[in-house]
């Protein structure tokens, strides 16, 4: 990887062909250096595997399709959606500073692509709450206010890189209802189709105990027993699932050729790219499910709101609960 700075490629010369290819000066095709700075923050199921840029010849294509005309390469990450309901993880329904670091990270990784690659990059935060709200428990009222206020962030964090997709920007005027049975319509796979994939897809059975796990978690109430909880996340889950492959496939369709991000861990060659949403490892952890600790050192981590009340301090910004400040021996490791 070259140092933030270094100039290794430029823009298409007057006159010449759109496939024109400007050579960079030691021969790494340019595609190559630019997914060369998301590699180490690569969200992977192999971790152990070989994720050079060869290993992930799809990106290398979604990328060349920019740097073949000389324009801006146009990331699409679905993610963002809201918070948890469940207060025992999180500060409040509306963004913090987890999303305000993570917002922040994404944007540096834009802004170093373009110390690299003249015509920049941008990347465009698909939220993707609304398209299972209702499975989750979390009023469309509330992802409004989250969406408005990742708005207000990239606003006034001057995240220049970054650019916000939801359900607003579809099927114009039509209530929320309206539009997720239209999008799952077009574009979700077959209940039938999805359980079959569970049964004999191992990342995608891991999906699916991963996202069975956290409507588990974030069920702050339930009545009834453990194991009719655990039944009903399991079929919740599939519904989730098959939501947001249509939210995903929505997102293709609106946005041809893009980049293809995901939050969620994916094998080299795969055709999204998992990437972290902060410089931690943590392949799982995500702020809207989350609460930032701080340690005296700087470093943030994501724990369960719970969990960090009982290490640090609470911080306010602006008036709100923001995240908990560790102190003296209460740092973690």
């Amino acid at each position: 990887m070259m140092p933030p700075g270094d100039t290794l490629t430029r823009p298409r010369p007057a006159g010449a062909p759109p496939g024109h290819r400007t050579p960079v000066e030691d021969g790494t095709p340019v595609e190559d250096r630019i997914l060369g700075l998301l590699l180490p923050y690569h969200r992977t199921t192999e971790p152990g595997a070989t994720t050079g840029p060869g290993a992930h010849p799809e990106q290398l294509r979604q990328i060349r399709q920019f740097t073949d005309a000389g324009e801006p390469v146009l990331f699409t990450l679905p993610g963002f959606p809201c918070k948890s309901p469940n207060p025992a993880k999180v500060l409040g329904h509306l963004p913090d500073e987890g999303e305000r670091l993570s917002l922040a990270f994404l944007d540096r990784l834009c802004a170093r692509i373009g110390e690299i690659y003249e015509p920049g990059a941008r990347m465009l935060i698909c939220s993707d709450g609304h398209i299972f709200g209702d499975l989750i428990d979390v009023p469309d009222a509330h992802i409004d206010a989250y969406g408005d206020e990742l708005r207000t962030l990239i606003s006034s964090e001057g995240l220049h890189h970054l650019d916000t997709f939801d359900m607003r920007h579809v099927h114009g005027d039509a209530d929320y209802d309206t539009k997720r049975a239209l999008v799952t319509d077009a574009y979700a796979p077959s209940l039938g189709a999805l359980r079959a994939q569970v049964r004999s897809d191992e990342e995608t059975a891991r999906l699916y105990r991963g996202i069975t796990r956290f409507l588990a978690e974030d069920t702050a109430e339930f009545t009834g027993t453990r194991s009719a909880l655990q039944r009903a996340c399991r079929e919740r889950a599939y519904g989730v699932i098959a939501r947001s492959r249509a939210w995903g496939d929505l997102i293709a369709h609106c946005h041809p050729r893009s980049v293809r991000l995901s939050i969620h861990p994916q094998r080299p060659g795969a055709a999204k790219f998992g990437i972290r949403l902060l410089e931690a490892a943590d392949a799982w952890a995500t702020p809207w499910h989350t609460a930032v600790l701080r340690q005296p050192g700087g470093e943030a981590r994501l724990m369960r709101r719970a969990d960090a009340e009982g290490l640090g301090r609470l911080v306010l910004r602006d008036g709100r609960p923001s995240h908990y400040e560790a102190v003296g021996r209460e740092a973690v490791s």
